[in-house]
């Protein structure tokens, strides 16, 4: 009987050792999409104990506290910080076979060295340990990135967004590139005429341009799209239901603005419209600059009412949606790839139904003028767990080329999440290494290390036009 989490997890095989040990294991990490604070990199933030940096925040932990019947006081409410982790350490032993119970031991030995097994009887030990060592310099913020071998990461912001954390980190040195990423969805999103116009008056503030017509929104965004370029950005994000790619004119879309202007709520065909407007020009926008566009695709979002009233978003109440995807999604990149404004683009689905149909979907769109142009992005939130993984990994094995992806990233909040990389990695060796083995892939080691190098690290690397 194997040791559990040994040196050879998930890799059941000689050649899978190999791949990972010699080739996989020693590569750095690009996390070109993430939702880590930048001021906390930015002031190179010594968190108090354990609960703080691992579950503040920690939605996923949170889910699975609930389903274990703890009570909301001990996820986002009020008691102390260890009897929050207690419960989690009470949780984690009925997580068996949920991907937290590989993360949550992962996490602990790759950072704090601790092998032992969280249950009730471990947590004090373990958290004061962990508690301890936290409070060090070694374990700062910017610390814990080093140690995990991060070379640049990508965090998540709005156009409003002033940037100065970015500016600051830049400012002192600090060997890890932290980049910002553009994500205007609150920019499209006019299903509530107040907080849309909330969010204008934000606009106006950050763009210095007075808002009176769609021309001047628009004025606005650039403006706001050219200071994240100038600050070295170069990717977006969305996170969408599904692509809007509804028709309509421009006259259209500013008797629409002056409608939400106007404070006077839209109708869905209406909404529609200005979202698909918007999103084009993002797109456009992208293109001129040449970054990369990401779009997260799927999640039905804030299922909850009363517990989205009570906490906000973001906070565990969401799930995968079944929105239809393929049509609109098609006709989307079309337009932009008629007009050869089609961006380099990532895309994300969150219904594993959707794997395959986004494995072809690339392909109608990669037109050789570089390699991997439109990537199916690798598993994403509900779906980044063993099963997803290789689910994902299989689907653009068979319609695409996996050799050209660009591979993992965290999508997390969490300092202690880049365990994540290992896992996938370990993953991908083990399906290289099983097919070797089974003789349906040649023993050629040298080439096949180079092409998991390239998943891991080298391909991103190349992808992005990371500033220099």
């Amino acid at each position: 009987m194997k040791k559990f989490l040994d040196e050879h997890f998930l890799l059941h095989n000689r050649t899978a050792q190999i791949l990972y040990h010699d080739y996989a294991k020693q590569m750095p990490i690009i996390d070109y999409h993430c939702h880590l604070p930048p001021a906390q990199i930015a002031n190179d933030v010594r968190f108090e104990n354990l609960t703080q940096v691992w579950l503040y925040g920690d939605h996923y932990k949170w889910r699975a506290m609930r389903t274990n019947g703890v009570d909301e006081s001990f996820c986002t409410g009020a008691q102390p910080d260890f009897a929050k982790f207690e419960k989690w350490a009470e949780t984690v032993p009925y997580t068996l076979r949920n991907p937290l119970y590989h993360w949550t031991h992962l996490e602990l030995q790759r950072y704090f060295g601790v092998e032992d097994i969280l249950h009730a009887s471990s947590a004090r030990n373990i958290y004061d340990h962990c508690t301890n060592l936290l409070q060090t310099g070694d374990y700062s913020v910017r610390n814990l990135l080093r140690k995990m071998n991060v070379k640049i990461v990508c965090t998540t912001d709005d156009p409003v967004d002033t940037l100065q954390e970015h500016q600051q980190i830049k400012a002192s040195g600090f060997e890890i590139k932290v980049l910002p990423a553009f994500r205007p969805d609150k920019a499209m999103n006019v299903a509530n005429v107040n907080v849309f116009n909330d969010y204008v008056t934000k606009l106006e503030a950050a763009s210095g341009i007075h808002i009176t017509s769609f021309q001047t929104y628009l004025d606005a965004l650039k403006q706001r799209h050219d200071y994240f370029a100038a600050q070295n950005c170069s990717v977006s994000d969305h996170g969408l239901e599904q692509i809007y790619a509804a028709d309509y004119t421009e006259q259209e879309i500013a008797t629409i603005f002056q409608k939400l202007r106007a404070f006077k709520t839209l109708d869905v065909n209406e909404q529609l419209k200005f979202q698909s407007a918007m999103l084009y020009q993002f797109a456009e926008w992208n293109w001129e600059k040449g970054w990369v566009q990401q779009f997260h695709l799927g999640a039905l979002r804030n299922n909850n009412s009363r517990m989205m009233q009570q906490l906000g978003a973001d906070t565990g109440w969401d799930s995968i949606g079944d929105f239809t995807q393929a049509a609109a999604l098609a006709k989307f990149l079309d337009k932009l790839d008629r007009n050869n404004k089609l961006a380099k683009t990532i895309l994300y689905n969150l219904n594993p139904a959707d794997n395959e149909l986004m494995a072809t979907m690339i392909g109608n769109f990669n037109d050789g003028s570089s390699a991997g142009k439109i990537q199916y992005g690798a598993a994403w939130w509900f779906l980044d767990q063993k099963d997803g993984m290789t689910k994902q990994i299989n689907a653009l094995s068979n319609m695409g080329l996996l050799s050209r992806s660009v591979g993992m990233l965290t999508d997390s909040r969490s300092f202690l999440s880049y365990p994540r990389h290992e896992y996938f990695r370990r993953l991908l060796c083990n399906l290289f290494g099983e097919e070797i083995e089974n003789g349906e892939l040649p023993n050629d080691e040298k080439w096949v290390g180079q092409v998991i190098q390239d998943i891991c690290y080298n391909n991103a690397n190349q992808y992005f036009n990371w500033p220099k």
